[in-house]
């Protein structure tokens, strides 16, 4: 990883063994690390352990705070996960949602699998009558690069069980995500 980033460095013109430049290799290196420590691990891991519990009624949390990483630039997009679901007899510790936001979230990926594989995981795992995920992000390859228009979001959603086939209840999670917006 280090020597690819010192061709990178050298490739737009820099010199890799400029003084600010000496440590960079291995900084970027264990950013690297960091921010696809996601590709080592098991999301579905925090949903194994659960509660038994009557509540019938929508979980949601919302105002998650991601950072994940386009594929297609390598660059970082952030935005915020709202993740409900309506359990059928069982519930998870609300901290494992967004544990398992972050975990999906350290990947290199675009939003709409993203989106995708958290309802997808949710469901798989806790067996719910339904489940919402809603995901609004800014894309930096949208905000400092290419079309260069900072502010504008990218909303995605997937809705699985009563959440898709019924117009109340997914109007009840919009409702309690968006209010008046």
């Amino acid at each position: 990883m280090e020597r690819a980033v010192r061709e990178i460095l050298a490739a737009v013109g820099e010199d890799p063994n400029r003084e600010g430049l000496l440590e960079t290799p291995a900084r970027v290196a264990r950013m690297y690390a960091e921010i696809f420590g996601g590709l080592h691990a098991d999301p579905a891991a925090f949903l194994k352990k659960t509660f038994t519990q009557k509540h019938d009624e929508m979980v949601l949390v919302k105002d998650i705070e991601f950072a994940s990483c386009c594929e297609h630039h390598l660059l970082p997009f952030l935005g915020k996960a709202h993740i409900a679901y309506l359990p059928d007899g069982k519930v998870v510790g609300l901290s494992k949602l967004a544990r398992v936001v972050e975990a999906v979230a350290r990947r290199p990926q675009v939003q709409e699998r993203m989106t995708e594989d958290l309802a997808d995981l949710i469901t798989t795992e806790l067996a719910p009558r339904g489940v919402g995920v809603i995901l609004e992000a800014s894309h930096s390859c949208m905000t400092i690069r290419g079309v260069r228009k900072p502010g504008a979001m990218t909303i995605t959603s997937a809705m699985r069980g009563l959440f898709k086939t019924n117009p109340m209840t997914r109007g009840e999670l919009m409702s309690l995500v968006f209010g008046a917006r």
